[in-house]
């Protein structure tokens, strides 16, 4: 009888925070075929992130963390978290690292260059090279980004609109060492309980059945861009004629910004530390239950600047509901453009604005573009999908190099 060979993979990722990463190295390192032995590591959150440790740990998957691997540039911490990655690659001597976003990118990457490891595979999850930094360290992430793409066997893109950036605007690699694979995730949650969960989402938060209730999920920074959505929410709530609130999903560095455009503008707030019943936006935090809070939540938005392949517009269609959003990296390739979300260029307020009134104002769109979501998403972004394809290219990679093999 015939026994495959077993194929190490050591699989890294920037960090263990709530988002699509998390789930990504999640479902590879579960579900690939038997021939493959995954290790999963990874860095530490930061402070003001919710951790996504339980997300493998549910799924039977103890990850090892990385301590000074964090998502901050700061040499000390890099070297040290250098270092432990090295060593760990060195023990393990994996056939294949295959590392996720930027900073595990870059660490995953150089250090296994230095131990010779046989095949690099490394999977753009987004990426920095507009809307984060100055012109010029943009030039120095572009270059050893080109260098790091020079020693990788693969790079994976999200999406045809992200390989295009990759390849033709920022040139990190020629188009032929791209392979497009978009994420998979475990969608079934989204559909199970479902009345039960919008109303234990309602109950929790006072919303009758009148109000039409629109979320927001990321983190609280610079980039998610919720200044715009805000002021879009402010637009759109004082020409409806229905009672709306708009949840604030998420924590991060400008939580107080936000809290304070709300004062100026005139919108009543609450937040866990000062909460009020009657607000207009309700600052959440994060919360874990996202599948209770799309059930309870009409409409999804998202206002971004730059994004790779929004986790909450998959998940807000997979669970039935209509998306708003920014055109902002690859978010084209996880919706359908006038049929499961309405759209607009980055940073177009006006245009962002009426879209979200007419959503607010229309029960009959908001259905209308609620349909056709599930279907899209369980078709495209399966996690059997996405295992079978990583799978499939770990295969081609080894028989290139010859070390696809079989043992009696």
């Amino acid at each position: 009888m015939q026994k495959e060979k077993t194929y190490r993979v050591f699989r890294l990722i920037n960090r263990f925070n709530l988002g699509g990463p998390t789930f990504n190295v999640t479902y590879l390192s579960k579900f690939l075929s038997p021939e493959y032995e995954t290790m999963l590591a990874g860095g530490v959150k930061d402070e003001s992130e919710a951790s996504s440790e339980h997300i493998p740990l549910e799924y039977g998957i103890k990850p090892l963390i990385i301590k000074n691997m964090k998502r901050s540039i700061n040499p000390a911490n890099d070297i040290f978290a250098y270092n432990n990655i090295r060593k760990i690659i060195s023990e393990f001597k994996p056939h294949i690292v295959h590392t996720h976003a930027s900073k595990a990118g870059f660490l995953g990457r150089m250090a296994a260059v230095s131990c010779k490891v046989p095949i690099i595979v490394h999977t753009f999850h987004g990426h920095v090279f507009h809307s984060y930094f100055d012109n010029i360290q943009t030039t120095v992430y572009k270059n050893i980004e080109r260098y790091l793409a020079s020693k990788s066997a693969a790079l994976i893109a999200l999406s045809e609109k992200q390989k295009m950036e990759l390849t033709e605007i920022h040139k990190i690699a020629p188009a032929e060492k791209f392979h497009i694979i978009p994420l998979g995730f475990d969608l079934e949650r989204f559909w199970t309980n479902t009345e039960e969960k919008r109303r234990i989402f309602r109950n929790r938060h006072g919303l009758d059945n009148n109000t039409v209730a629109v979320g927001i999920m990321g983190r609280l920074v610079p980039i998610k861009n919720h200044a715009l959505f805000l002021d879009a929410f402010k637009n759109a709530k004082e020409r409806t004629e229905n009672p709306v609130k708009a949840f604030i999903i998420g924590d991060g560095e400008l939580k107080e910004t936000l809290v304070n455009q709300c004062i100026k503008s005139g919108l009543s707030y609450s937040t866990i530390e000062k909460p009020n019943p009657n607000a207009s936006v309700i600052f959440t935090s994060w919360i874990t239950d996202t599948d209770t809070a799309l059930a309870g939540l009409d409409i999804i938005a998202l206002s971004s600047l730059n994004e790779g392949t929004p986790v909450s517009l998959i998940e807000a269609q997979a669970a039935g509901k209509p998306v708003i959003s920014t055109l902002a990296g690859g978010i084209e390739n996880v919706v359908i453009p006038n049929e499961t979300a309405l759209l607009s260029p980055v940073n177009d307020i006006a245009l962002f604005s009426e879209n979200l009134y007419k959503l607010l104002n229309s029960s009959e769109l908001r259905n209308n573009l609620s349909k056709k979501g599930k279907e899209f998403v369980s078709k495209n972004f399966s996690y059997v999908t996405l295992a079978d394809n990583v799978g499939s290219l770990y295969k081609k990679l080894l028989q290139d190099k010859g070390l696809w093999k079989i043992e009696n």
